[in-house]
């Protein structure tokens, strides 16, 4: 079953192993099931499975100047949203449209997006190596009303994951999702926790709000090698400040 876990998705085997978690409530829109940590197991993919020991957590990620965007909102991936943005006077929001693109200018991460369903056993897929990350499917695009999700590897067979520097991610951090529509989507962190795996807070993770969200989920804590997983989830939870 797929887990997540603090610091990037985790898996057991292949350190980037898949944890179960919590069932959301019905009153949660799409919700899968359980939660996988994005590193997923081996065996979820087909792959045989065998232990790849966890990347240095202690090297840091973040980078002193942001990087550059690539993006209709500009370099800086920020651009406050005016009061013709969205016409009922509450917070911007879009149309739904898929997620292809993510940057994170604060750790320079640029990734492609792909899509992540349910497997028949109600876990969450997840992608298949370090990067790309993988948005739910069965929730809200980036952009639209709602809490829509995108899960990482923290690591993947020793090699950094998409979501390694994601604990380092800080308030006032902007990340940008580019849409299948041409539009893009700029949030910005309004805060950064980290979970035991075993009291995953699904209701703030999936539950309704008045407002476009993102949250983007991986891996973290201290790295189990006798079960060959990390023990939490490190979730970064972010609001929508500007369309383009």
């Amino acid at each position: 079953m797929l887990h997540i876990e603090d610091a990037g998705t985790c898996g057991p085997a292949s350190r980037g192993a898949v944890h179960e978690g919590p069932e959301p409530g019905p009153a949660h829109r799409r919700a899968p099931r359980v939660w996988a940590c994005v590193s997923a197991l081996l065996a979820l993919i087909g792959a045989a499975a065998f232990v790849v020991l966890p990347t240095d957590a202690g090297s840091p990620a973040r980078l002193e100047v942001p990087a550059a965007v690539e993006s209709p909102l500009g370099p800086t991936g920020i651009r406050e949203a005016g009061p013709t943005d969205d016409r009922s006077g509450g917070p911007p929001r879009l149309p739904p449209s898929d997620p292809v693109r993510l940057q994170i200018p604060a750790l320079g991460v640029t990734s492609a997006v792909v899509g992540l369903g349910l497997r028949r056993n109600g876990s969450m897929e997840v992608p298949a190596g370090a990067f790309p990350v993988g948005w739910y499917v069965g929730g809200p695009t980036p952009g639209e009303l709602g809490p829509a999700v995108i899960a990482g590897h923290v690591d993947w067979k020793g090699e950094r994951g998409a979501f390694y520097g994601l604990r380092e991610l800080r308030p006032g951090d902007a990340v940008v999702v580019d849409r299948a529509d041409g539009t893009a989507a700029a949030f910005r962190v309004d805060r950064v926790e980290r979970h035991d795996k075993s009291d995953f807070p699904t209701d703030r993770v999936y539950g309704e709000i008045g407002h476009a969200g993102l949250r983007l989920i991986t891996c973290g804590g201290v790295f189990d090698e006798g079960a060959g997983e990390y023990r939490d989830n490190v979730i970064v939870f972010a609001s929508l400040v500007a369309t383009g």
